[in-house]
């Protein structure tokens, strides 16, 4: 962010801040970035404001405590409040604090954010001055490769390589460009950097401005919060106060709650322990009852399942039975063709007899046929005369038997049915369960709360005009309830219920009556005179003497007046007690007790009721008198249905056959409750159990009942015995659901009946046929409503018939209602002996002929009139139309019939135009017959019509070189097959299938490619004639315009040769554009002469066809020459496939080895018998033998083998290994086209697209012939690339892949020449393989520069080559160490331990990089005479000292360096470490050696050179002189001694000399003292943790020759060292070139003493240095 000087807004002094902040507080705002800008003053905003995001956090806290500073000065307000002046003078100090704090706050808010923005321009600066150090960093490094550059250009051009100068000079140029770029945009760091200083140090001006305000605003910052701390111990104090009276008052709380919840726990105790008592009773009985019923539902259910069983047998019998039909009838079906070939050839053969004899075969056949005809049907009058009589028969013994019933029972008198008073006994357990259970939830219509409660005030007067039967109903009713709820209540055994079932109304009476008597003494103490004349009865009388609620509904209050009237002889009282229990959550009695009543008076109560539950009610109300106790009963219905019919028995007597009549029965809905219906015909119905029938099944028997009300009585037999064969069928299908799908146990019966009693169903429908219902069969019957239901009989048949049907309801209250029909038909003289006449399939305008026979049974000879209707006069007609017919004779009438094609519109109502169907009535009218006769014409009338699906072929413009097809659809939309046949066609145009001749058979469409080839290019137009086998003729016109494409290709057809898969085959073939003068004048459409062409072959997506090139420009009289490769290849789906199939295989094989394992393992794990210690044999199976006694199906899935683990390419590799040897050969043709242009894009839009005609589309036909391949790669999932990935400069990787030769040939291998200078290089020579073997092929990829490579490599043998792609790409490695380099010092370590350090090698790079540690003690390379040291051997002791590489190694010959890892990889993106251990066996300060990190390519990380020291002792001393040599030998020091040590010498201390060299300088006169360090230090280990100490002995001898030494003694700690300064200054009377020595001791005290002899040697040089 820039921002000027004049952004920066200074703040006003103190005394206008304070008036400004209460004015008009800081302002906040929002800038570009989101974050909220500050203004110091309330001046106009800067154009760009500063923010800082750290203060949003600093301003929430600022605002927070400016809230709590409001609390905190309300407070105090409310403390002062009411001290008069003084509390007035109070606020206004606090209000002045106040504002004071507030702006205290809001000075420090600003401060805050202008120290923020400080901050941050100083971030800027700093961001700034690192981009110009890189800057200039990169202008350094561009400049000296420029320079290079140059150098290296001149040397190429005195080398005179034009190419390497050229090269050189571009880059050159680049690299000067990029230093341009460089240096501008330093140029603009500088700039940027200097407008950032400018501004932070005008900001730092301000800073400096405002340093009194933030003195100021620290202060009272203070201020305030010694403020607040007493305000909060103010606040503390009286916060514990409050708390103790609390917790007094919660003290006396608790203690009264603990008094009142003992007494509540005493008296819960005591109900608890009677409510178990008396619930521990009522469970013994109830157990028994409820046990009771579940052993009777038990039986019931297993009495359904064996009738389910025995249903399912019958079922499984009729289906089989059914079988057997259908294999009969099939067997009958194949004799009689059988028999009517046989037969046809037999009439072939008399036919031809007979025309070689000379006679008229065919009339002699018609003659003959006839003769059959007569006595085919004289056969079929006898059998049914036959037939008849046997029904005649059963009929009358079935009257006889109905009878001899009606007389049986014609003494006994009607008893009244009680099944609606009666409950079944399955309900009774419902009803229990009921009660005993929680009430469930009603109806979805009784949940509902209704919006509006209705109130319905029900008077005396309506109730005693109620209806006395239905009172008298509701009464049984209630009685039976009664008598159930007492059948379920009363227990097996005696017990308590004994006691006190009938005594609860009495004691509840006497306890009634004390009551009054304790509440009125009066009354009781016989206030009242009662006479002696006795009263019986009750003492009051109720109007309406029964409480009844009739209909009512859940949800609805109703109320009802009763007024009660003294009827005693005396002065009553009454009072009221109760209702019954039974009542009492739904019937509340509003009753204000009038006192002392005389007789005849009386007094008003209300009963209100609500009911809750939809079932009868009834109860008592209870009242007490001064006589004695009476009650008025309660009744309280819901809705029901009481249904009834006017008659049960309808006799319509005796008609004549063809007459309907009609008889109405009116059903009857005396209820309140509305219930559907249904007529059920069923003659087996059972009444207790009958339910509505679904209203499918009842449209279907009406649709029936209508649509055939004339059929004969086999037709019905035959019907009935279908329709009981699909309910057979329907009840096999709902079987398994039948339970849940039906209404309980109901439906049992009535299936049961129906399926047992199939033979009466089919005699009672036979018998019932003419007698139908009307139209109303089923429907909804309301409240108090009426319908009529129509009955017909319509005689078909003479005879005698009856039907029984049932009106079935819905309501499970309401029993069906039999209804029993009986009739007589008697018989017409005269009928039609063929009722139904059937034409089968007829053709418009063909004549078709027939005979109608019409019989008569008259004394006399009648008259015949046939009659034809109207709308079927034009192609149907009768001959003779008048007639006789003699007694007991036949007639026979000669029908014609000619189809016309206005048929659809003369008969739209006989004649269905899209099925063909005519059903045409036809009528024969008999004198002094009331019903005509009449007989029905079927037939299918079709069209003998042909069909194309269009009526014009545009074949469009066809090349001469090229054929068109297309395709027309011939439709035969007749019912008969029909023959076809293109006749005449032309030379160049060819019909398939079967050259335009064929049959089709009815309504089927046949596709016919019509193949035109133009012989020239001209207009063709031409007709096709198809010829029906009606000697039809149909029509289909053509045009065609043949043309000739401008493009030519030379051969049209490419026949490649037998290619091996993995092979490829080249056809080379030219795209010729002949001159115009050589095309033909018949160019369509025309374009420029001469014009270019752009062309384009697609090639099919996936095809093994490859065109080079695919597309181009050619000009006239050019040519292109083209290059068609054919790759022969495995499909993709087909290895799938295979993939698949084998592993499946593999599946299969896997199940049937774990079976045999599984056998193997039950054969060996077989009991065997053990003789134990009492001589008795034992089984013994192994624990095992459990696991695998039964198959396991879940462990085929579960537990796959390893084989099935592997991943998916590995499958693919197997299944193309398996395709390719089981390969046989492969043949495929196929078709490019070649798109030409009509010339060149437009020129003022280059890059539209060119316009493209169809008619001048090249075709090139290719014949791709593929064999099996002698040489496969079996490795690297089969693919021929070879893909190295990325590999680093200068490393080698070497990639393998296998081939096989599955020929049975014997291959001879040989590759192509790879690259010499290239990185990819065959390791393996190629060799000759013999057939099945293989052959590994190694390659290796060395690259040397950074960059992608790629290469082709060529596997050839004698019959293919095999190309493998080699590709790789070369990365530069990027490694990096944590240690720059130089020396790595491990410090002193105590002998025979050891230390470690890290060196941390992190991979910039993106592959993984090998590396290498080498130490130079381990390199075979090092010289072993330890040749390195020498220089440091010559070199003098005052010289600074020059350590060899490697120094001294241990005495056990293991390196005191040792490195882990030694060598490794780093993966790409990661670190690896890399751990030093220096462990020394014994003390020596001249440990060294070097560690070089390289890479696999030879270059170095880094060089290290690492040294360290080691004692034996924690204390140490460094510094001084060098006083033996570098270089130590292998071999431990010699301790052998010539003469042994005395005494004296074993207890002195060995001590180890040190020299130090002290020279002091004297230049122009002036002494400089000589000083020289020396370095004490502790050795921090885990065994000492103490430091040391050191001290030098006699001092203070020192000072005499001008030594000192600081300190003298002093202490160390363990792990740290303390420098030692030795100083000395040349004493008076020191004579010059003198050397001044001394020796003093010094001793370290640590884990041991050990004491070093220091000598210090000191001089005065006068040289510069």
């Amino acid at each position: 962010m820039k921002i000027s000087c004049q952004e920066v807004v200074i703040l006003n002094p103190p005394g206008e801040m304070d008036v400004e902040d209460r004015e008009s507080p800081c302002e906040i705002a929002s800038d570009s970035c989101g974050l909220p800008s500050v203004h110091l003053s309330t001046g106009e905003d800067s154009d760009e404001d500063f923010s800082c995001p750290e203060t949003s956090n600093e301003d929430g806290a600022a605002l927070s405590h400016l809230d709590w500073l409001e609390e905190l000065y309300e407070e105090d307000h409310d403390d002062v409040d009411g001290d008069g002046d003084l509390a007035v003078a109070a606020v206004d100090g606090e209000k002045r604090r106040y504002a004071e704090t507030a702006r205290m706050f809001k000075l420090r808010r600003n401060l805050d954010q202008l120290d923020c923005f400080h901050r941050q321009k100083e971030r800027d600066v700093l961001k700034a001055r690192e981009e110009l150090k890189l800057c200039c960093h990169n202008i350094e490094s561009l400049v000296e490769h420029r320079d290079n550059l140059e150098r290296e250009i001149e040397r190429q051009r005195a080398a005179d390589d034009s190419v390497a100068v050229f090269r050189l000079r571009s880059q050159h140029k680049h690299l000067c460009q990029e230093l341009q770029t460089e240096e501008e945009l330093e140029g603009h760091i500088n700039t940027g950097l200097k407008q950032q200083e400018l501004v932070l140090r005008e900001v730092e001006v301000e800073l400096g401005r405002f340093s009194s305000l933030r003195q100021e605003v620290q202060e009272e910052q203070r201020l305030f919060q010694a403020h607040k701390n007493q305000k909060t111990s103010t606040r503390l104090q009286q916060e514990r106060k409050a708390s103790q009276n609390l917790q007094l008052k919660m003290q006396h709380l608790k203690q009264k709650q603990a008094v009142l919840l003992k007494t509540e726990e005493a008296g819960c105790q005591t109900k608890i322990e009677e409510g178990r008592a008396n619930h521990k009773i009522a469970c013994n009985y109830l157990k028994e009852t409820i046990r009771r019923m579940q052993r009777q539902e038990a039986e019931k259910q297993q009495q359904r399942r064996e009738f389910l069983e025995k249903r399912i047998q019958a079922v499984n019998s009729l289906k089989s039975n059914i079988a057997a039909t259908q294999e009969s009838l099939r067997l009958q079906q194949s004799r009689a063709r059988v028999n009517a070939q046989k037969e046809e050839v037999r009439r072939r053969q008399l036919r031809e007899s007979l025309e070689a004899q000379g006679i008229n075969s065919i009339k002699h056949m018609y003659q003959q046929k006839q003769v059959e005809e007569i006595k085919r049907k004289q056969a079929e009058f006898e059998e049914r005369q036959k037939s008849k009589r046997v029904e005649i028969v059963a009929k009358i013994l079935q009257e006889e038997r109905q009878v001899k019933s009606r007389r049986r029972h014609r003494g006994l008198p009607p008893k009244p049915s009680t099944c609606d008073r009666v409950p079944l006994p399955g309900r009774a357990g419902e009803t229990l369960l009921r009660y005993l259970a929680p009430r469930p939830p009603s109806d979805p219509e009784e949940r509902a709360t209704p919006q509006l409660i209705r109130f319905s005030d029900v008077s005396s007067s309506s109730s005693a005009s109620s209806d006395v039967g239905d009172l008298e109903e509701t009464v049984y009713r209630e009685e039976d309830h009664r008598g159930l709820a007492d059948s379920l209540a009363e227990p097996e055994f005696s017990g308590l219920w004994d006691q006190n079932h009938e005594q609860l109304p009495d004691k509840k009476m006497a306890v009634a009556q004390t009551e009054v008597k304790q509440k009125d003494p009066a009354l009781a103490g016989g206030a009242l005179n009662i006479p002696a004349k006795k009263m019986r009865g009750p003492p009051f009388i109720s109007k309406p003497e029964v409480i009844f609620f009739k209909d009512f509904e859940v949800g609805i209050i109703y109320k009802q007046k009763i007024v009660l009237t003294n009827v005693s002889y005396v002065t009553n009282y009454c009072k009221l007690l109760g209702v019954s229990a039974r009542l009492k959550d739904f019937l509340s009695i509003n009753f204000e007790p009038p006192g002392s009543l005389s007789t005849g008076m009386s007094c008003d109560m209300q009963a209100v009721f609500q009911p809750t539950i939809n079932e009868d009610l009834k109860g008592e109300v209870h009242f007490v008198s001064a006589l004695g106790p009476f009650s008025v009963p309660v009744r309280c219905t819901i809705k029901k249905c009481e249904l009834e019919v006017d008659g049960q028995f309808i006799d319509f007597g005796s008609h004549v056959v063809g007459q309907t009549i009609s008889r109405i029965i009116t059903l009857t809905n005396k209820g309140a409750l509305a219930t559907l219906f249904s007529l059920d015909t069923s003659s087996c119905l059972i009444p207790e159990t009958s339910r509505v029938q679904t209203a499918s099944n009842v449209s279907a028997n009406t649709c029936q009942e209508n649509r055939n009300p004339d059929t004969t009585s086999e037709g019905r037999s035959r019907s009935v015995s279908m329709g009981t064969v699909a309910l057979s069928e329907a009840l096999q299908k709902e079987h398994p659901g039948s339970e849940a799908s039906t209404t309980g146990p109901e439906i049992v019966p009535e299936a049961r009946a129906s399926s047992d009693g199939h033979v009466q169903m089919s005699d009672s429908h036979a018998d019932s046929g003419d007698l139908s219902l009307g139209y109303v069969r089923e429907g909804e019957i309301g409240p108090l409503q009426s319908l009529q239901l129509e009955v017909l009989f319509s005689p078909t048949i003479p005879g005698r018939v009856q039907l029984d049907f049932h009106i079935v309801f819905s309501d499970f209250t309401s029993k069906p209602i039999p209804i029993q029909v009986r009739g007589v038909a008697v018989s017409v003289p005269v009928w039609v002996v063929q009722p139904s006449i059937d034409l089968k399939i007829c053709m418009f305008d063909r004549l078709y002929q027939d005979s109608i026979v019409v019989q008569s049974r008259a004394s006399s000879a009648l008259r015949l009139t046939f009659e034809v209707c109207p709308e079927m006069r034009k192609h149907m007609e009768l001959l003779p139309k008048t007639a006789f017919i003699q007694a007991r004779s036949s007639f026979n009438a000669q029908l014609k019939f000619l189809p016309r094609s206005s048929l659809s519109k003369d008969a739209k109502n006989l004649f269905d135009s899209d099925t063909g169907v005519l059903e045409v009535p036809m009528a024969v009218q008999v004198a002094g017959q009331v019903t005509a006769a009449r007989f029905t014409v079927h037939a299918v009338v079709t069209s003998s019509e042909l069909q194309f699906d269009r009526t014009l072929v545009d074949f469009g413009f066809c090349s001469v070189h090229q054929s068109v097809t297309s395709s027309v659809r011939l439709t035969n939309p007749s019912l008969l097959p029909q023959d076809f046949g293109f006749l005449a066609v032309p030379e160049f145009i060819e019909l398939q299938p079967n050259d335009g001749f064929g049959t089709l058979l009815p309504q089927e469409t046949l596709e016919i490619d019509l193949v035109f080839s133009a012989k020239k290019a001209k207009e063709y137009n031409f007709q096709l004639r198809c010829k029906s086998g009606m000697n039809r003729d149909f029509l289909l016109s053509c045009r065609a315009a043949g043309v000739r494409p401008p493009l030519q290709l030379s051969h049209s057809l490419v026949k490649f040769g037998a290619t091996a898969l993995g092979d490829q085959s080249t056809a080379v073939l030219h795209l010729i554009y002949p001159p115009a003068n050589r095309q033909s004048s018949k160019s369509v459409p025309p374009v420029g002469k001469d014009a270019p062409r752009l062309f384009s072959f697609s090639v099919p997506e996936g095809s093994d066809i490859s065109i080079a090139p695919s597309a181009g420009r050619l000009l006239a009289g050019e040519r292109c020459l083209l290059q068609v490769t054919f790759r022969p290849r495995l499909p993709d789906k087909d290895i799938q496939e295979e993939a698949l199939r084998l592993l499946r295989r593999a599946e299969l094989h896997r199940v049937e080895e774990l079976g045999r394992s599984r056998r193997a393992e039950q054969e060996a794990f077989k009991e065997v018998p053990v003789v134990t210690g009492k001589g008795k044999k034992a089984s013994v199976i192994p624990k095992t033998s459990q696991a695998s006694d039964g198959p396991q199906p879940d462990q085929l899935t579960e537990s796959p083998t390893p084989a099935e683990l592997r991943p998916w390419p590995e499958r693919q590799e197997e299944a193309r290994a398996s395709l390719l040897h089981s390969f046989t050969g492969r043949y495929r043709e196929s078709t490019v086209p070649c798109f030409v242009s009509d010339g060149d894009p437009p020129q003022d839009d280059p890059q539209a697209q060119p316009a493209w005609s169809a008619f001048n589309t090249l075709y090139l036909q290719l014949q791709c012939p593929a064999v099996q391949p002698p040489l496969v790669v079996i490795s690297n999932s089969a693919r021929s690339v070879i893909d190295f990935h990325q590999v680093a400069v200068g490393e080698r990787v070497l990639k393998r892949f296998t081939v096989q030769n599955i020929s049975p040939e014997t291959l001879d291998l040989r590759s192509s020449v790879l690259d010499v200078h290239g990185p990819f290089s065959l390791v393996k020579a190629l060799r000759c393989i013999r057939p099945g073997e293989k052959h590994t092929v190694v390659l290796a990829f060395s690259p040397s520069l950074e960059k992608k490579y790629c290469e082709l490599l060529e596997v050839c043998s004698q019959k293919m080559t095999l190309e493998m792609t080699l590709s790789g790409v070369a990365v530069v490695p990027a490694v990096t160490s944590s240690h720059p380099g130089g020396v790595l010092d491990f410090g002193h370590v105590l002998q025979k331990e050891s230390t470690t350090r890290v060196l941390k090698l992190q991979n910039s790079s993106v592959v993984a990089v090998g590396f290498r540690a080498l130490l130079a003690s381990l390199s075979p390379s090092r010289p072993a005479g330890g040749a390195d040291s020498l220089t440091s051997l010559l070199r003098t002791y005052t010289d600074s000292p020059v350590h060899p590489t490697v120094g001294p190694q241990n005495f056990s010959g293991l390196s005191v360096f040792s490195v882990v890892p030694p060598e490794g990889s780093v993966a790409p993106g990661q670190s690896l470490d890399i751990t030093v251990t220096f462990r020394p066996d014994h003390p020596s300060v001249h440990y060294s050696d070097r560690l070089t990190v390289e890479l696999t390519n030879k270059s170095k990380v880094c060089v290290v050179d690492v040294k360290g020291a080691a004692s034996s002792h924690n204390m140490y001393l460094l510094g001084g002189d060098v006083l033996t040599v570098p270089i130590e030998s292998l071999l431990p020091p010699l301790t052998t001694r010539r003469h042994p040590l005395t005494e004296l010498e074993l207890k002195e201390k060995p001590t180890t000399p040190v020299l130090v060299t002290l020279r002091a300088t004297y230049t122009a006169g002036v002494l400089t003292p000589a000083v020289r360090e020396l370095q004490v230090g502790c050795i921090a280990t885990q065994s000492v943790t103490k430091g040391g100490e050191f001290h030098w002995d006699n001092a203070g001898s020192l000072q005499q020759l001008g030594f000192s030494v600081e300190p003298s003694k002093g202490s160390v700690e363990t792990g740290h060292k303390r420098t030692v300064t030795v100083t000395w200054v040349p004493h008076r009377g020191y004579k010059p070139h003198e050397v001044v020595q001394t020796c003093l001791p010094l001793t370290l005290t640590g884990d041991d003493t050990h004491v070093y002899r220091v000598t210090l040697m000191a001089l005065v040089s006068t040289t510069a240095d």
